[in-house]
């Protein structure tokens, strides 16, 4: 497969090729916030296969937890781009919204952090859920 992405502001630009790891949807509060509310969907993608075309993004990672993610997002319009996870080494993990075709996401494989998801979150029916990481 291969994927194309960029920013709203078109600053970033990307292309990641290979099978997706995994495909799914987070509930808990980190993603929360970076998503302003909503869950969080991702592609975790082999990170050989991954590259920027265009621009470098700006990168956080927390530094008051013990084992935290490194988050790459435009420093023009702030569009998260990807999550590089120590529990998930050799992935990147690329935000739905940050894809040039939504579409070729489909649909949550897992479903993960419902015990953070408040009232108006969606829990799709049919897709493995688990109340905090599955393990």
């Amino acid at each position: 497969m291969a994927i194309t992405g960029g920013c709203y502001c078109g600053e970033i630009r990307y292309e990641a090729e290979g099978d997706p790891i995994m495909k799914g949807e987070c509930h808990c509060r980190e993603c929360q916030y970076i998503t302003g509310g909503n869950a969080n969907d991702f592609m975790a993608m082999p990170e050989p296969g991954f590259r920027y075309t265009k621009g470098q993004p700006k990168q956080f990672t927390r530094p008051d937890l013990d084992h935290p993610v490194t988050r790459e997002f435009c420093p023009t319009c702030g569009t998260h781009i990807l999550t590089r996870a120590p529990s998930l080494p050799g992935a990147v993990i690329l935000k739905v919204g940050s894809l040039d075709d939504t579409s070729l996401f489909g649909q949550p494989q897992v479903v993960m952090q419902t015990a953070d998801a408040p009232s108006f979150h969606h829990i799709p029916d049919g897709i493995p859920a688990f109340e905090r990481w599955p393990g």
